[in-house]
């Protein structure tokens, strides 16, 4: 999904999109990511973050942000969302603007900040 989609960083995440029907390579047929109606997220927190209590702290604060957002995503769209080494000392509102920044520049907010 990662290769596929369009990709946004910002300076503590990068955000991964992949929207409704997408071309597989090589094939030139289309996937349905269509999964229940609703939006489709996951987290990508590595050891470069930190030890596994920095690393579990930004997946708790990232899953937090997105939940309050997930009403004004698209429903055909499945979202990786990648944490950067600086996310380990990032706050909760930093996080949120980044989040926020990133969906702005892929168009994926339906009715403008949920924050």
């Amino acid at each position: 999904m990662v290769r596929r989609g369009r990709r946004v960083g910002r300076p503590r995440l990068v955000v991964h999109a992949l929207m409704g029907q997408e071309p597989v390579p090589g094939r030139g047929i289309s996937t349905p990511i269509r999964v229940a109606g609703t939006a489709r997220v996951g987290f990508v927190v590595s050891k470069a973050v930190g030890n596994s209590v920095v690393r579990h702290r930004v997946t708790r604060r990232l899953r937090a942000l997105v939940r309050d957002r997930l009403g004004t995503l698209p429903a055909d769209c499945a979202l990786v969302i990648r944490a950067l080494p600086a996310s380990a000392e990032a706050s909760s509102r930093q996080l949120g603007a980044d989040l926020d920044g990133a969906f702005r520049r892929l168009n994926l907010t339906l009715s403008g900040d949920a924050a």
